[in-house]
């Protein structure tokens, strides 16, 4: 496998023992601390380091696309949360095979003003994103809003981020050795140092006051130091490295934008 030493999740959890020097054992094939309470957040722990990585970094291998259709006269279409967890772009796929449509995002008051009649409708131009509708897990939606409402049952094709799998999907025999995240295979040093904040504040009760206050300071000093080098990188990733590009920004000349 090319890349850095990749982290499977027994890895992980050895790893993050010595690290914290807690003991660890083989469970059915898998990797746990021996203590109950620390094995207990270790899906939290997870949480913290995964979440605030894909926070900082927003990872293209976090994009994605996927096509829907419209239904004319409906003003608002209703996308499955869990399809984007942000929207980008939107384009439209013309009847009988034309060139798509890019969508002009806009605010909602603009299309309420110039487009709140169904007499308008048409081929829709505009966005706006018009809410969320919490509901239960199967009834969660980002509610779209276009200018004018769509007049036929176009395709309309979505492009936005989703949220990466946890590496605690893979906490099971026969994969917790074999089986990686893009964060553990790509990233796991900072995956393990952003572990540690988070195993560091529960060994000492997420109190500045306890012993040893300063060592979740340290691994979060460390964390900032991987985080501000992987932030480029990640551009470059995108084309959005020096002058727009997947080229590391120049010491001797940068180009201009």
């Amino acid at each position: 496998m090319s890349g850095p030493n990749p982290l499977s999740y027994n890895q992980y959890i050895t790893t993050l023992g010595v690290m914290a020097v807690e003991t660890t054992q083989a469970v059915g094939g898998v990797n746990q601390f021996t203590s109950p309470p620390l094995q207990a957040v270790v899906t939290q722990c997870l949480n913290y380091a995964e979440l605030r990585i894909q926070k900082d970094l927003d990872f293209l291998s976090s994009q994605l696309s996927n096509t829907y259709s419209l239904t004319a006269g409906q003003q608002v279409f209703s996308l499955p949360f869990g399809d984007f967890f942000t929207v980008q772009t939107l384009e439209l796929q013309q009847p009988g095979g034309g060139p798509t449509c890019p969508l002009i995002p806009v605010s909602k008051e603009f299309i309420q003003n110039c487009f709140g009649s169904l007499q308008t409708a048409g081929m829709p131009r505009y966005f706006a994103m018009y809410g969320d509708n919490f509901g239960d897990n199967q009834d969660t939606f980002n509610n779209i809003l276009f200018g004018p409402a769509p007049s036929y049952g176009f395709t309309l094709r979505v492009t936005g981020t989703a949220r990466s799998p946890s590496l605690y999907a893979y906490a099971s025999a026969g994969i917790a050795d074999t089986n990686y995240t893009y964060i553990s295979q790509y990233l796991p040093d900072m995956l393990l140092l952003a572990s540690m904040i988070f195993i560091s504040m529960y060994q000492r009760n997420f109190s500045a006051t306890s012993d040893s206050a300063d060592m979740g300071q340290s691994y979060e000093k460390q964390y900032q130091i991987a985080r501000t080098i992987a932030i480029p990188e990640e551009n470059r990733r995108k084309q959005m490295g020096s002058a727009w590009s997947g080229y590391s920004t120049p010491v001797s000349a940068t180009p201009t934008r």
